[in-house]
């Protein structure tokens, strides 16, 4: 098949043409964060050669939505098809109509959004599980293709089902945001010139999210783009918040509460923590919670090095939320141009510098490349100790701890220029070495690695960093 232009995603075109060519039935699940480009890319890869393709529409009941199946049908078919009165009978038909071609004919068949399918008593889940096992399954000329933005659902209905679809998918893609390296290629094809710090400014309020991308305008500067899409009045994302987690999740109220709690704690909290801080029993709802959020990229599940009795801290990683929170909620209508009238502000530059941080975490395969680690197996975590009678207080924000027996301790900084360690900084990186390997009685080497924009001064006290990753770098493919 011969594809459009699309921004990356390689991987994955790939993966649906193995789909599209294989002589089995194929079962495919694409899921990810809302306005990550899924229907794009499956829509850009088949480039219309759907016999099926029906969409689900949010909030509507089941009536509604079997109506929408059967104007696909009717209109797929050209025939005047009644109208099924349930999701049994509506696959029926779809059963029929798919037998009608012979099976040397490839089939797509296409189902966006398929959580908002499946209303409450509606059967639809039933329905389908019937529909493939004793249809789908055994047509060998058949491509399925589910897709959804509710991704908890997809995972717990579909991937992880315990009944009739158990172990059915033949194919599952997560698709990720952009990275640095597919933000720069995205806004070269729309005619957007700017700087890698600029592009890494607009990645850390937009992240890779090909929609939100895609409102930015060429004829602005990078300032006047983000005052145009969060602070001038009935701008396109001011309110983008609520209908991000409304639609994705059922009752979102807690959801949010999460959220809210791992936003006031920047280092992350742990499981207890965030029970503490929400009020939310530490029960199988928080579990499910939890789950929902980390599986649709929104948090981070990650470990403290060294921390077993704690076990999984989460932080929250999603770059829209972080910046809603910060710039966006209460500020609403205050000032047009807030975020050009802003820019040597304090709070910015130690929000910037914070962000970055995550920024580096979304591209560590970038950061061992560079250092020259990409086939050493490692694990990455944070740590943190408290001041005591003993040790000094000190908190890494990321640690690569490699199979080799050498450990990366990272310092992370987003500045306009080369970063310079004087006496002071000097003092405070040898402090966190040295805590570190006290605290930790670690018997591996430690290596001070510097991932910052644009390198560190070369002075009497650089000498203390073994490695060097600097913006270029994670700009890599």
């Amino acid at each position: 098949m011969e594809n459009k232009f699309v921004i990356g995603r390689e991987r994955e075109i790939k993966r649906l043409n193995e789909c599209y060519e294989s002589k089995e039935s194929q079962l495919v699940l694409v899921y990810g964060r809302r306005r990550v480009g899924k229907t794009f890319l499956i829509n850009q890869t088949f480039d219309g050669r759907f016999d099926f393709k029906l969409t689900g529409a949010y909030n509507q009941n089941t009536d509604f939505q079997l109506n929408t199946f059967n104007i696909e049908l009717c209109r797929q078919t050209q025939k005047d098809i009644p109208l099924a009165k349930t999701w049994l009978k509506a696959f029926a038909q779809l059963r029929e109509y798919l037998d009608s071609f012979t099976d040397d004919e490839k089939r797509v068949v296409f189902f966006d959004e398929m959580p908002w399918l499946d209303t409450p008593k509606s059967g639809f889940l039933a329905a389908f599980e019937w529909f493939w096992n004793d249809f789908g399954s055994s047509k060998n000329n058949l491509v399925f293709i589910i897709c959804g933005s509710a991704t908890s659902w997809i995972t717990d209905k579909i991937e992880h089902n315990k009944g009739g679809l158990f172990n059915r998918q033949n194919c599952r893609i997560f698709l990720e945001p952009f990275t640095l390296h597919e933000t720069e290629e995205f806004l070269e094809s729309r005619e957007i010139h700017w700087s890698r710090y600029q592009i890494t400014e607009c990645y850390m309020i937009l992240g890779g999210i090909p929609y939100y991308l895609n409102l930015l305008s060429k004829s602005l500067s990078f300032n006047q783009n983000i005052d145009n899409l969060f602070f001038r009045k009935r701008a396109e994302l001011w309110d983008e918040f609520d209908n991000l987690y409304r639609t994705l999740f059922s009752n979102s109220e807690n959801h949010i509460k999460v959220i809210e709690a791992l936003f006031e704690k920047k280092m992350g909290l742990s499981r207890k923590e965030i029970a503490s801080a929400t009020k939310i029993a530490d029960n199988a709802s928080l579990t499910a919670i939890l789950t929902n959020l980390s599986d649709s990229g929104f948090i981070r599940p990650y470990p403290f090095y060294g921390n077993k009795k704690h076990g999984t801290f989460y932080q929250l990683s999603d770059y829209y939320t972080l910046f809603y929170y910060k710039y966006i909620k209460g500020n609403y209508g205050k000032d047009e141009h807030y975020w050009s009238n802003t820019q040597e502000n304090p709070s910015r530059k130690s929000w910037a510098g914070l962000t970055f941080e995550q920024v580096c975490k979304d591209h560590l395969r970038q950061i061992k490349q560079k250092i020259g680690i990409s086939s050493v197996l490692t694990e990455v975590s944070s740590w943190v100790s408290k001041a005591d009678e003993v040790h000094d207080g000190a908190q890494i924000d990321l640690i690569i701890d490699r199979r080799d027996h050498v450990i990366n301790l990272c310092e992370i900084k987003f500045s306009l220029g080369e970063y310079v360690i004087d006496k002071d900084y000097d003092k405070v990186l040898r402090t966190k070495l040295s805590t570190f390997a006290n605290c930790t009685k670690t018997k591996k080497a430690l290596q001070l690695t510097m991932i910052s924009t644009y390198g560190i001064k070369n002075n009497m006290y650089s000498g203390i960093v073994s490695s060097q990753v600097m913006l270029d770098d994670l700009f890599v493919k």
